[in-house]
């Protein structure tokens, strides 16, 4: 499996599908043979004029996904699945990877390790972005929980994520369910920021710059995708972390979308305010749970409090870096 160059795919209509993957190997067992029967339904339905391969991006330093990749990839046809590995450390790095790996295509699409594409997916996303000439498509992602979670975090809606009517455009996305047109990221000289690697952020920004730039992005509701969490994701600690990492990055990331200093100004201020009004509300919110024995107020009130501290951060600068490696 070569990975030293990009995937000679130049016919049109060819598509990779990316899995980012990193020290999730059985997550890969699951996965990858779904992928495959997703790939393989769109090349029958598309009499050949589609040619999907799936493409695995280890950023595990020691390369720990290789031996797996390359025994699930042993049952199906040469070259559907690569294995590629990139060291450097950060899921930008990663990103970026797939994009220069995929050069010559028509579509990538991203999709997480420890996801399960449902029903008809990938012909979902191909069949509105070929029928709108998006650049591109975003599907919704569902929480199947390894465990049930306690009331604190249903209450809280921390895994309740958006739905919406297919064609909606957007304006902001992360990759766990993403179609990109690689002519049009060519064209609009996109790439993911790699100082967002261990933060978190960078597909934010990228989605972001890509609507800035004239970009067209769009819901596919059919599009459907299965995240599975497990037990160590269920904790407050857990989900009130992500919360704040997710307002942090998202004031970063508006910090760094303006290129003047008066409007960076502007959006720092904006950012300050947001998070602060937040963490006011959330915090008497979470009062009035724990006063009158409401734990939707009270969870929803430290959800809100958590998201506002990362607002606030963001704004000043800090850096909270969510992803590790050691």
């Amino acid at each position: 499996m070569a990975e030293q160059h990009p995937i000679a795919l130049q016919r049109p209509g060819s598509i990779v599908i990316a899995v980012l993957t990193y020290r999730r190997t059985e997550d890969l067992r699951m996965v990858l043979p779904r992928l495959a029967e997703q790939a393989h339904s769109v090349s029958d339905a598309a009499a050949g004029t589609v040619r999907p391969q799936i493409l695995v991006i280890d950023n595990d330093p020691a390369a720990s996904g290789r031996s797996t990749v390359e025994a699930v990839a042993a049952a199906f046809k040469p070259g559907l699945i690569t294995y590629i590995h990139e060291p450097k450390p950060g899921i930008a790095a990663a990103r970026n990877r797939a994009l220069a790996q995929s050069a010559f295509a028509d579509l990538l699409i991203f999709i997480d390790d420890d996801e399960m594409p449902y029903g008809r997916w990938l012909a979902h996303l191909v069949n509105l972005q070929r029928a709108t000439g998006a650049s591109a498509v975003v599907g919704p992602v569902i929480s199947d929980y390894q465990d049930e979670p306690d009331a604190w975090i249903t209450a809280g809606r921390f895994f309740e994520r958006r739905r919406l009517a297919t064609g909606t455009p957007l304006t902001v996305a992360a990759t766990n369910n993403l179609l990109l047109s690689v002519p049009k990221v060519r064209e609009l000289n996109l790439e993911f920021d790699e100082r967002f690697g261990l933060s978190g952020g960078s597909d934010t920004l990228f989605t972001r710059q890509l609507v800035r730039r004239g970009g067209t992005m769009l819901w596919c509701d059919e599009a459907t995708v299965v995240d599975r969490v497990p037990t160590m994701r269920l904790t407050r600690g857990w989900v009130l972390r992500r919360a704040l990492r997710s307002g942090n990055s998202a004031a970063r990331v508006s910090l760094e979308l303006e290129r003047t200093a008066g409007r960076r100004l502007a959006a720092r201020s904006a950012s300050l305010i947001s998070g602060l009004i937040r963490l006011a509300g959330g915090a008497g919110q979470m009062a009035l749970g724990l006063l009158a024995g409401s734990t939707t107020h009270e969870a929803r009130g430290f959800r809100t409090a958590a998201r506002g501290l990362g607002m606030a951060s963001g704004a000043f600068g800090y850096v909270y870096q969510e992803y590790k490696r050691m």
